[in-house]
Parts: structure tokens; sequence; C-alpha cells
């Protein structure tokens, strides 16, 4: 059943058919513990309160308005009816420019996730065929939308029998990955580590399954506070060390393939094993270690047979 009240309302429009649509949030973080600001003399929650940053005084909510700063310390005031009143066609209809296939959508686009629907009985129709020929064609839709004061692009993709909206960010919102990549340094992977890196892989391979995934942090946050409110001692630990540095690859490669408990991969007859390989099974000797004392031999049958005739 969708929510009652609805972040957007307005209409899908595609060339000349158009259907009333409304659009819901499709996240949620409410169910994460949040904390209060509080005065740690009495307990009392604390308020935030607006100051004048020149007379330093308090301001009441309403007088509180908008402006753009065209100067230094020198505004412009805008009311909120001045920006309602902007005559764009995205304030309220998502208006379909163009579709586009799916997997050409670079993902660091992408922004904040909503469910779309058709706002009543008239516009079901309208709304069906739209997302059937998405559905027939497999593409996704870029459209426009107005939401908190800015037009947004958007992208639309069928989802059972409605359609996802995410907003996507612009190309200025999004830093060119050179910047940070060109200055790592190419390296030449062996091909023996490769194959045993991409063995771990395949050992850890499983679906994607959202439900799965724990917030760790979060139920150790409300272990603590559990504990808290039962007037538990409360340990203040230090910080978890960092990982070690790695030292030898391969063998951090082969421990990794070990504690994950996977079979090794196949090594081919005839071939000679990698170095080290031993170390899968059973740590190699330290260096000037002694090694271990051979077992005693078993004494021969002819050897028991005079010793019991010397012991009569």
């Amino acid at each position: 059943m969708a929510p009652s009240r609805p972040y957007w309302k307005g209409y899908l429009k595609l060339s000349l058919v158009s259907c009333p649509v409304s659009l819901f949030t499709a996240t949620s973080s409410s169910e994460r513990v949040s904390f209060r600001q509080i005065n740690r003399a009495t307990g009392n929650r604390l308020r935030q309160q607006l100051i004048d940053e020149v007379t330093r005084e308090p301001v009441e909510g309403s007088d509180k308005a908008r402006g753009y700063e065209y100067a230094k310390n020198t505004y412009v005031l805008i009311d909120d009816e001045e920006l309602d009143a902007i005559a764009i066609e995205s304030n309220h209809t998502i208006e379909i420019d163009k579709f586009v296939p799916r997997a050409q959508i670079d993902e660091r686009y992408f922004d904040t996730p909503y469910y779309l629907t058709p706002n009543d009985q008239v516009g079901q129709d309208a709304f069906a065929v739209i997302r059937e020929a998405m559905k027939g064609k497999n593409l996704v839709a870029l459209a426009r939308i107005v939401l908190a004061k800015r037009e947004r692009v958007v992208m639309l993709e069928p989802w059972d029998k409605g359609i996802v909206v995410v907003t996507l960010r612009y190309g200025s919102e999004v830093r060119d990955a050179k910047e940070f990549f060109d200055e790592i340094p190419a390296v030449a992977v062996p091909a023996d580590m490769r194959k045993l890196a991409e063995h771990i892989l395949e050992t850890k391979a499983a679906d994607f399954e959202p439900n799965t995934f724990v917030d760790h942090y979060e139920e150790a946050v409300v272990e603590m506070l559990k504990k808290k409110q039962a007037g538990l001692p409360m340990p203040r630990g230090a910080a978890a060390p960092p990982p070690h540095n790695v030292i030898n690859l391969m063998d951090a490669l082969k421990r990794s393939l070990a504690n994950d408990r996977g079979p090794a991969p196949a090594v081919k007859k005839g071939k000679k094993k990698m170095d080290g390989q031993r170390e899968m099974l059973l740590p190699l000797q330290g260096k000037g270690q002694a090694a271990a004392p051979k077992a005693a031999e078993k004494p021969k049958p002819a050897a028991k047979a005079a010793a019991r005739r010397k012991a009569g």
C-alpha cells in the first residue's frame, strides 16, 4: 500500500501523452539510532536559535528570509512566491526528453531513488503504456523535474508495476577520475598472483541480497545503550589498530585462501610448485631453526630374538 503523503505530485508526459502521477521517497533512515543535543548540566534538550550576524540578536522564524549574495555582505531578497512563479514546465511535469540504454548511464551520476505511481484511475492506462514501452525496448527515460527549488535530471526505469525514478547529478558535480587515478603507477601483476587472487574471489562469490547486510556499528551502539540504561559500567577501549602492511603479497594471498577454506587452484602435473606453496598447509621453518629429530628405528626381528636369549 502506497504511503498517504507523496513527496511530489504532477504529471508524467511523453510527447502528447500525459497522466497524473505521485512521487514517493524510496529510502528511509527513520530506523537508525539518532541522538539529541542536550545540556550536560541539566539533561534538558537544546534548541538551535537563529542569530543576526551583525547585531547578535535572536531572530524569529517569521523574519527568516532567503537572499542571494551578489557582493560581499550585500544580498538581494528572494521570496518563495517569486521562485514558485518561475514558469518552467518541469515545475509540475516530468517531461521525458529521450530514451537511452540503461548500460550507458554511469552509476557515479546516481543520486536519490523515488517511486513513481499513477495518481488516479484515469491516468493508469497512460502510465502503463509508457512503462511497458520502456520494458519492451530495454530502455530507460531521461527527464526533468523541479524538486526543492531546483531542476533535476532524472532517470525513469520500469520496476514491477511501477516506475523507479533516480535523480542524476550534473556533469559538473562529478569529479574527473583522472585527477585521482592518473598518479597511480602501472603495475604488472604476475600471472600466478592474479590466478590465486581470482580463486579467492570465486570462493567469496555470492548473489546480491541486501536484506543480509548488517550494520555492525549500529548493533554495537544499541547494545551499548542497553547497558547504559541498565547502569552497567561502560568500557572505554582504544581504537582498533590498523592492519599490518603486506610484506609478502604471495604469502598474504595464500593465507587468505587458507583462512577462507577454499580449495587450492589446480596445479598441472610436471610443473614446479610456486615459491612458498607449503605455507598453505604447514609453516616454513625459521632460519637457523633445528630440524625435527628423526623417529627411532624399530629393532629388527633378529635383534629381538637375541635380546630374548640374553635375558633368558
